[in-house]
C-alpha cells in the first residue's frame, strides 16, 4: 500500500513537472499526495484508537486525489496520455483507503466493535428519532408526511453493517428456536394422563313387580363422590332428579395449597423463589385445572399469568419430572 502510494505521488510529480517545471510539480504533489497522505495517517491513528473518523477526513481522501487528477489531466500534451495523467493520483487514494480500512478489520477482529458502525448506527436512529417525532406532532401536514416516508427511508438502514447487533440477533434466534423446539417435543412424546375423577353413577330403578304402581317413587342411588350437595325445591323437600350440573357444582376443586400438603412442601406463593419440588407442585395443579389437561405451553402460560416467578429451565426440567412421575405412575 504504501509503495503504491508513493508510486502514484513519483508519476504525478514526473507529469506535472513536464509541463510546469519542478516547483510547480512538487507544490502539486504536496497538495494532492501529500496531504492525501496526512489525512490517511489521521484516519488511520483514530482507527487504531477505536474512534470514528470525522466525515471531512473521509471526503478529503477522495477530493485532494481528484483535484491532483484534473490538475495533471490538463498538463497532459495529447489526449491519449490525459487519461494516464488523470489516474495516476489516484493510487494515494487507494492506498490511503486500503490502509483504513485493514486497521478498521484488525480492530473489530481484536476488540469486538466497529467505531464506524456504532457511529452511523447512532446518526441514522438519532434522526429517525427526530423524524419520527416530527411526523407525530408537526402542525404543518405536508412536513408530517416528508417526515414519514424519510423515517420509513431511514428504518431500512438500522442495524446495516452492524457485525455485533447480527450475531445477538442470531443467538436470539437460536435461543427460540431451541425452546420451541424444546416444547413441541415435548408436547409429541408426554403421555397426558387425566386423574382419576369420582364417577356418579345414575339412578337405577328396580324392577317393579306386576301389579299397580306403587305410590312412592324408588330413591336415588348413592353417588360416589366427595361432597355433593343435593338441591333442594322452593318448599325445602329433596329433589328427586339428580343433574350433573347440581353435581358439578357440589364437587369442591382441589386447591394448591392441598396439592402442596399431599407433597409435603410448603404451599408456593406467588412473587417467591420456588424450590425444584414446588415448581412441580405448581405445574401439576395448573396442569389437571382444566380439562383436558393442560399443555407445556398451555401451563407456562398459566404459571405466569398467576405471578410465579422461575427459569425457563428450572421450568422445563420440573416440568420433565412431573411428566416422569405421570409415566411411573399407575
Amino acid at each position: 500500500m504504501l509503495a503504491t502510494g508513493a508510486a502514484g505521488g513519483a508519476g504525478a510529480f514526473s507529469n506535472v513537472k513536464g509541463a510546469y517545471g519542478s516547483g510547480t510539480a512538487l507544490g502539486a504533489v504536496a497538495a494532492g499526495e501529500g496531504a492525501t497522505a496526512v489525512l490517511a495517517l489521521v484516519l488511520l491513528g483514530l482507527t487504531m484508537l477505536g474512534q470514528s473518523s470525522p466525515r471531512v477526513v473521509r471526503i478529503g481522501l477522495w477530493a485532494l486525489p481528484a483535484a491532483a487528477a484534473v490538475m495533471a489531466a490538463m498538463a497532459a500534451p495529447d489526449a491519449a496520455r490525459t487519461v494516464i495523467y488523470a489516474v495516476t493520483p489516484m493510487g494515494m487514494c487507494v492506498s490511503a483507503e486500503g490502509m483504513a480500512f485493514l486497521a478498521r478489520r484488525i480492530v473489530v477482529h481484536t476488540d469486538g466493535w466497529d467505531a464506524e458502525a456504532e457511529h452511523r448506527a447512532a446518526a441514522v436512529v438519532r434522526s429517525l428519532a427526530f423524524h419520527r417525532a416530527r411526523a407525530a406532532n408537526h402542525p404543518d401536514a405536508r412536513v408530517r408526511k416528508s417526515s414519514e416516508r424519510t423515517s420509513w427511508r431511514l428504518a431500512r438502514k438500522v442495524g446495516t453493517g452492524d457485525a455485533s447487533l447480527g450475531s445477538r440477533l442470531l443467538d436470539v434466534q437460536r435461543e427460540r428456536l431451541t425452546t420451541g423446539a424444546d416444547v413441541a417435543l415435548a408436547d409429541m412424546f408426554a403421555v397426558a394422563v387425566t386423574p382419576e375423577r369420582h364417577a356418579v353413577t345414575a339412578p337405577v330403578t328396580p324392577a317393579l313387580p306386576s301389579g299397580p304402581e306403587p305410590q312412592t317413587p324408588p330413591a336415588p342411588a348413592a353417588v360416589e363422590a366427595d361432597t355433593v350437595t343435593v338441591p333442594r325445591d322452593g318448599e325445602g323437600t329433596q329433589v328427586s332428579a339428580l343433574t350433573p350440573e347440581a353435581v358439578g357444582k357440589g364437587v369442591t376443586p382441589v386447591t394448591l395449597a392441598e396439592v402442596a400438603t399431599v407433597a409435603g412442601v410448603p404451599t408456593p406463593l406467588p412473587a417467591e423463589a420456588l424450590s425444584d419440588a414446588q415448581l412441580v407442585v405448581v405445574l401439576r395443579h395448573l396442569r389437571y385445572s382444566a380439562d383436558p389437561p393442560l399443555s407445556y405451553r398451555q401451563a407456562v402460560t398459566a404459571f405466569r399469568d398467576a405471578g410465579f416467578v422461575g427459569g425457563e429451565q428450572r421450568i422445563r426440567t420440573a416440568w420433565g419430572t412431573l411428566m416422569a412421575q405421570e409415566e411411573s405412575a399407575p
